[in-house]
């Protein structure tokens, strides 16, 4: 028998909307100078005959979802402009009525064949990846979340337990879950504060007399000015991991900057994850790292929370690549690698102990690894994908209503302001910020946060 909550998709529309970055990012060794959004609206309808309209939004983000060395990146962008289209064709023929975990559960049951079709008719030299899949689904996912608390007045992360589910997390995840729901891993009302990561790119100066062509649009220049004007507390720094000494200088100057600043601001107490986005060969570059930036600045090693993903995504064509010795120093946290519970168990496996979540990989997806990363004790953070206007409210959600998350990545402020344009007056403290945190207890409101659906 149907619940109240349950919904019922009916019209599905998707759409693409481009933005310049105004300076451009590298990661991974390759450097991103615009972002493609798919906007997805969906209307549905509950067992009651309630109606509501739910708006999902994600940078498709092909550079770092599907990182070809075979595929030249306009192609992998059009083929998951594609690939997003058909999923949102795929939703408009499921008939099922249920919760959006259900929902979508059904849905991710057939993502790997439209992707093997449609590889299949653009005669691909290489499968569609697992997480270009995910990120090419997500905007749909968060839609079909969205638009069930909209049509209920009620915040989607308060229909999340027995009384709206009808299986346990048994179903999803393993039979430790048995007799629990995500209500027992999620927070009834977002956590008000959160420090944001701002991301320290391998090309970003560091002091003006690094820049070489100023913006000139009247945004900060470089890392001294962001973290005076934004009151800055968790810097993120991208590495390279094929370089040593380089991404050893890298922190170190970034210790040094960031040192004087907060010193002039009065500020004794701030951190940094460091991002190797896979380049890294062995753990032992990584231990070899942590050696040499503790010998160089033993405070700024102090100061380092996190190391993401060091390695190859790809955990399983690499098992010689175990994180114990590195996690016995700072957490080590999978992020590309992370695409179902297969992989964070083999990660956990390889001695990796925390998670970043993502909203770009899906919202059930996110949830359900959130609930089993913190079932296993994990360290848990949430990454960003430049997401900017809808989709960075989502991920900052996400990141406000996962217990045991700390801490909040948004860069689309320093990258892509103009795609946040019309968004920081409706939310205040979210995309202009003063002391270093962004105001999440705004996320409240029916839907994934309340925000009406128009993008």
């Amino acid at each position: 028998m149907a619940r109240p909550t349950d919904i019922r998709l009916l019209e599905i529309r998707g759409r693409t909307a481009h933005y310049a970055y105004r300076t451009p990012i590298k990661f991974g060794g390759r450097v991103v100078t615009d972002a493609e959004l798919y906007h997805v609206e969906i209307d549905v309808e509950t067992a009651e005959g309630k109606r509501g309209r739910g708006l999902g939004s994600m940078p498709l983000g092909n550079v770092w979802a599907w990182p070809s060395n075979q595929i030249e990146a306009p192609t992998t962008l059009r083929v998951m402009r594609e690939l997003a289209d058909r999923f949102v064709q795929m939703a408009g023929d499921l008939q099922t009525t249920g919760h959006p975990l259900e929902l979508t559960r059904q849905l991710a049951a057939g993502y790997e064949a439209v992707a093997e079709n449609l590889a299949t008719e653009w005669d691909l030299p290489e499968p569609i990846p697992k997480l270009a899949q995910l990120v090419a689904a997500s905007p749909l996912e968060a839609a079909i979340f969205d638009a069930q608390g909209k049509s209920l007045g009620r915040n989607s992360y308060d229909l999340l337990g027995p009384s709206s589910v009808d299986h346990d997390l048994s179903v999803d995840l393993t039979a430790d879950f048995q007799g629990e729901y995500l209500d027992r891993y999620t927070r009834r009302q977002p956590v008000a504060r959160m420090p944001l990561y701002h991301l320290v790119g391998a090309l970003d100066p560091l002091t003006p007399g690094d820049v070489a062509e100023p913006v000139g649009d009247g945004l900060p220049e470089s890392l001294d000015e962001w973290i005076r004007a934004d009151g800055l507390t968790h810097l993120k720094i991208k590495l390279n991991g094929d370089d040593l000494s380089w991404d050893v200088e890298r922190v170190v100057s970034v210790e040094r900057v960031a040192a004087s600043v907060q010193a002039e601001r009065g500020v004794g107490d701030w951190c940094y994850s460091v991002d190797f986005n896979e380049r890294c060969q062995d753990v032992q570059y990584v231990l070899d790292f942590l050696a040499q930036v503790e010998s160089r600045t033993p405070a700024g090693f102090k100061r380092i929370q996190y190391i993401e993903q060091p390695t190859h995504r790809d955990l399983k064509a690499h098992p010689g690549n175990r994180m114990h010795e590195a996690a016995e120093v700072k957490p080590v946290v999978i992020d590309e690698s992370l695409i179902d519970l297969e992989s964070l168990l083999l990660a956990r496996e390889l001695g990796y102990s925390g998670v970043a979540l993502k909203a770009c990989k899906g919202q059930r997806e996110a949830l359900l690894m959130g609930a089993a990363a913190q079932k296993f004790g994990m360290f848990l953070c949430v990454q960003d994908l430049t997401c900017v206007g809808y989709s960075f409210l989502h991920s900052a959600s996400l990141a406000a209503r996962v217990g045991t998350v700390a801490a909040i990545e948004g860069n689309g402020r320093q990258y892509c302001p103009a795609g946040n344009r019309g968004w920081e007056s409706r939310y205040p403290g979210m995309f202009e910020i003063e002391d270093g945190t962004v105001q999440t207890e705004r996320l409240v409101g029916p839907g994934l946060f309340g925000a009406e659906a128009t993008e």
